[in-house]
């Protein structure tokens, strides 16, 4: 089988190629493209691959356009972060749409269903293309309002490591080490905050990518982890957790 994937982020890139070898050593990735022009031009200049990888939304601006300017009937599995009940609204179309970061099993169901119906010729509905990609993005919170003694404070959220709870109450900390309590339970916090960036790890702490300093393996196939600008060295990861976390950490 010949992919060609067209995807504007490398680490997203590497990790479908690397999702692909281990279902299929066979799979054969032609290119990597990461823009509209490239796309267009290579359709341009190139016989169809046996199927297409394509992300939404590309640095250059919607991948639809690249289907409105050359003629394909090459299957093809949309890649997006759109929301989920979005995508699922359109699952009984021939196309298949995956929500990054891209689960395994997803990956897999979505093959098999192009190798049971492999040269058949996929129709891609460019109306139904254009209503899920005008649809709303959902809007994650950008600031949190903050008291210190009478004055009021808008904390970005592009300065927050982390969250955590402590005594009932919920604190956030800066990456510059200040601590601020706020008004929202983690588990409000868990629907506020883009689960691209930021992880629920257990009970009291949902952090940042970049909050992280280090992981360790534990008892039970646990995880531990140590957060910067934190003292508690017993921040632990479920069993049951441990997947989703190495996969948001390596998206």
């Amino acid at each position: 089988m010949k992919v060609l994937i067209i995807e504007d982020e490398l680490p997203a890139q590497k990790r479908l190629k690397r999702q692909l070898a281990e279902i299929d050593e066979f799979i054969e990735v032609l290119d990597c493209l990461d823009s509209i022009s490239s796309g267009i031009a290579w359709f341009q200049n190139n016989p169809d691959p046996d199927l297409l990888f394509l992300d939404i939304q590309l640095a250059d601006g919607l991948s639809f356009k690249i289907l409105e300017q050359v003629k394909t009937e090459c299957p093809i599995i949309f890649c997006t972060a759109y929301d989920e009940y979005a995508i699922k609204a359109f699952k009984h179309n021939s196309i298949d749409y995956l929500l990054k970061p891209i689960d395994q099993a997803d990956l897999e169901a979505a093959l098999k269903k192009f190798q049971k119906n492999y040269g058949t010729k996929n129709q891609i509905d460019l109306q139904k293309l254009q209503e899920i990609l005008t649809q709303p993005k959902k809007d994650y919170k950008q600031r949190f309002m903050v008291k210190i003694g009478e004055k009021i404070q808008s904390i970005n959220i592009a300065s927050i490591d982390y969250f955590y709870s402590d005594q009932k109450a919920t604190f956030l900390k800066t990456k510059d080490n200040k601590k601020y309590l706020i008004d929202y339970p983690l588990d409000q916090l868990e629907e506020l905050l883009d689960p691209a960036v930021y992880f629920r790890l257990n009970r009291k702490y949902i952090t940042h990518h970049n909050a992280i300093d280090s992981v360790f393996s534990f008892s039970n196939s646990r995880l531990k982890v140590t957060l910067k600008n934190s003292d508690d060295d017993n921040i632990l990861i479920s069993r049951e957790k441990v997947q989703k976390f190495k996969e948001w950490l390596d998206a």
